[in-house]
């Protein structure tokens, strides 16, 4: 027997109603914020990543699946979205059609990490993205749209972490006093950290290493460095989530793991993941688009793993599923009578009534138990007394109800009895 390949996971039926429940929800939110879908391939030319999410990070370093095609061009399945999503925008003009795009997107994306609880090989994502605007109030748009998505979804208890990495400028300045008290430490440091303070060093803030975590206690804080822009800018979009009774929490230490980010970082956890409790996060990266080719831009944007807001709601007891399940099932007493049911079922589904038909000429009782176990609320029973009359008999699945109906008028019966 042929395995799946390991880090990947099937979507049975019996879990796609949670699937398709919070998919529902991400389209339904993204069109009250005005949000438009945006899909693109799911592999894209390896310098999308290599140049947008920089070449100094772990996923371009370590987890990317690379691969050259028969052309003998680098080509990369999609460990993340913004920078594809950029490139389809450059690409199309987009920018050109507003001064504000608003986009989101679902799908599938590929990084090669060691499997674990909440973490696939190929894992799915939600995100949204905010174009043209460089103001606070985009920031805290964003991070309002994900508040919504969580609430819908059924998730109430988590935290908002905010921290500011400030201009490129800021950051420079920061990051070399940082370097000079890493390297007073650098002893002490775990390997990783040891490997990221050549090339870096702001990863190591955010590690989850407890002698890093120890190292940093006296390290400089980079919201210290902030100038007047910067601090204006962070103070803005804190009041303007506390005006939405939505209380982030400042964390100096956070700085997501991507190098286009600049000013606002944010991530949201909830303790009910454990040790790996980030369930979504991102930022403003005004220079991404400028960088791949377009023109100077600023935009802010965040993405939600699919898989760890099922756990989430998992572990609340309150995963919601669409009903994946027939309304109705047909029954037919004789094979001879299956071009009858067969054209039965026809009318039901145009109806846009789920309908099932048995295709294994069982016993009437073994058809009853398939009903059953499908769920149907309704069977509707093909029996050649009732067809020698024109009429079928409809019964309620729940209250044992029992109807007929001719069949000439099947397509004006009202199944609510």
């Amino acid at each position: 027997m042929i395995q799946a390949v390991r880090g990947t996971k099937d979507i049975l039926p019996d879990s796609v109603g949670s699937w398709q429940f919070i998919e529902d929800v991400f389209r339904k939110v993204s069109k009250d914020y005005g949000y438009y879908e945006l899909r693109t391939p799911i592999f894209e030319k390896t310098e999308v990543f290599s140049r947008g999410i920089g070449d100094a990070t772990d996923i371009v370093n370590k987890e990317m699946y690379t691969f050259k095609d028969k052309g003998d061009e680098s080509i990369t399945l999609r460990p993340e979205m913004t920078a594809a999503l950029v490139r389809s925008v450059i690409q199309n003009s987009m920018l050109q059609q507003s001064n504000t795009l608003r986009l989101w997107y679902f799908g599938p994306f590929f990084r090669y990490e060691r499997p674990q609880k909440g973490r696939l090989r190929q894992f799915h994502q939600y995100g949204a993205e905010c174009l043209g605007s460089p103001y606070p109030e985009a920031d805290a748009e964003v991070i309002l749209l994900a508040n919504s998505l969580f609430r819908e979804a059924g998730i109430k208890d988590f935290n908002v972490l905010i921290n500011s990495l400030g201009s490129d400028e800021t950051r420079k300045k920061y990051k070399d006093e940082l370097l000079k008290y890493l390297n007073s430490v650098s002893e002490n440091l775990s390997k990783d950290s040891k490997e990221r303070l050549q090339y870096n060093p702001l990863r190591i803030l955010d590690s989850k290493d407890e002698n890093d975590k120890e190292a940093l206690k006296n390290a400089p804080i980079i919201l210290d460095y902030l100038d007047a822009e910067s601090k204006e800018h962070f103070n803005k979009v804190i009041a303007t989530l506390e005006a939405e009774n939505i209380k982030p929490i400042i964390n100096p230490m956070l700085v997501r793991g991507l190098d286009y980010y600049c000013d606002t970082v944010f991530e949201f956890q909830s303790s009910l993941l454990g040790s790996q409790d980030s369930f979504g996060g991102g930022g403003r990266y005004n220079g991404l688009i400028e960088q791949l080719g377009g023109k100077p831009t600023p935009a802010v944007g965040f993405a939600l793993g699919v898989e760890r807001m099922l756990l989430i709601l998992e572990e609340l007891n309150s995963l919601t599923a669409l009903n994946t399940n027939p309304t109705i099932f047909i029954v037919t007493t004789n094979p001879s009578l299956m071009n009858i049911s067969q054209n039965i079922a026809e009318v039901l589904r145009r109806k846009k009534i789920s309908t099932l038909i048995d295709l294994q000429q069982r016993t009437f009782k073994a058809q009853m138990r398939e009903a059953n176990r499908v769920s149907a609320r309704y069977v509707v029973i093909v029996g050649e007394e009732e067809v020698q009359r024109n009429v079928i008999n409809i019964k309620d699945m729940k209250t044992g109800e029992q109807k007929e109906c001719p069949i000439d008028n099947l397509i004006n019966f009202n199944f609510d009895f």
